[in-house]
């Protein structure tokens, strides 16, 4: 295999810690570092993950990617940022700084590996002005293959203010991809209901993902931009179980938006959306087919994560997905 167009298993959702970043983003860090009896740690402002290693894990050692890899049967990968520094509300200055930062490093590590890895950019939405240069940046100069955002920013992702980025992706050929974060790491403290059991990582990121969804299709972003590909991780949280409440909320509620009155409408619009399947279950994965169909679905799995696939239980990904992932990111023609 020499590299994603032979490719039989890309995996879309594989996130990536860069040395060459920390410290990049003023004093929210990030940094990593160990507590007295030696668990490691990782510090974004007031915030301290503790007991995941990144050093010499899949995360931040390639070579060791490559061969978990391997073990796992995946033949190329997309990286993308840490959810725990998008820094979606610190100052400014400082969020540019961390992506240039971050994207840089990204590039440097790529060119060593371009038949197995690509990756996206870390974009500074604060300052969505800021975001069409460093998008402009990462896919001319850097190589990258699209970017990745949170799904809380500063300004909702229906926002005449994201229209900029959107038309930017589409200028550039590019995806969009949107994955959730934990909240109050630099912003809003979220649901304090969230903070028991992992709840926030859990059910947290499924609300944040369907309601980015729902913005999406009821703020009729891809009405306006027609041309753009926007992926949302983990099979758009709850959006297919939920999908026909807000079908109704379409149909009946009355700032529902004309377009989304007749029947059948909604549902057409979310199915323009990509997703990617790392959804855990195989009746969710099943209900989400169902619900959008196979085309704009590509394969998945948080690479090292808590929530990877157990290789030992899980099924190979259909041959379909790979197509689909060539085709959302430009790699055959569409």
């Amino acid at each position: 295999m020499t590299g994603i167009a032979e490719a039989g298993v890309i995996d879309v959702h594989a996130h990536v810690v860069l040395d060459a970043s920390m410290g990049a983003a003023g004093r929210f860090g990030p940094e990593i570092g160990a507590a007295p009896d030696g668990t490691p740690t990782f510090r974004v402002g007031d915030y301290k993950l503790i007991g995941v290693r990144y050093r010499g894990s899949a995360f931040m050692d390639a070579a060791v990617r490559l061969r978990q890899m391997a073990e796992a049967g995946v033949d190329f990968q997309l990286l993308s940022p840490n959810p725990l520094t998008y820094f979606s509300h610190i100052d400014p200055p400082d969020a540019v700084a961390f992506c240039r930062a971050h994207n840089d490093a990204l590039a440097a590590q790529l060119a060593a590996h371009p038949g197995r890895l690509a990756g996206l950019a870390a974009l500074p939405t604060q300052d969505l002005g800021a975001s069409v240069e460093e998008l402009h940046r990462a896919v001319s100069d850097l190589g990258l293959w699209g970017a990745q955002i949170g799904t809380d920013n500063a300004e909702p992702l229906h926002a005449p203010a994201f229209d900029a980025l959107y038309a930017a992706c589409v200028k550039l050929d590019v995806p969009l991809f949107i994955h959730p974060a934990p909240a109050g790491l630099d912003g809003p403290p979220g649901d304090l209901n969230l903070k028991r059991f992992d709840l926030d990582l859990v059910a947290g990121f499924a609300s944040q993902e369907t309601i980015a969804a729902a913005t999406l299709v009821f703020g009729e972003v891809l009405e306006r931009h027609p041309a753009l590909d926007v992926c949302l991780s983990h099979g758009g949280g709850t959006i297919a179980f939920l999908a026909g409440r807000l079908a109704q909320a379409a149909r009946k509620r009355p700032w529902a938006p004309a377009s989304l009155k007749p029947d059948g409408a909604f549902e057409a619009m979310l199915a323009k959306l990509w997703f990617d399947t790392h959804v855990n279950d195989d009746l969710s994965l099943e209900l989400l087919e169902r619900r959008v169909g196979t085309e704009r679905l590509v394969y998945g799995t948080n690479f090292a994560g808590w929530d990877a696939p157990d290789r030992a239980h899980h099924a190979p990904p259909a041959p379909n997905l790979a197509n689909n992932a060539r085709r959302l990111l430009r790699r055959v023609a569409r």
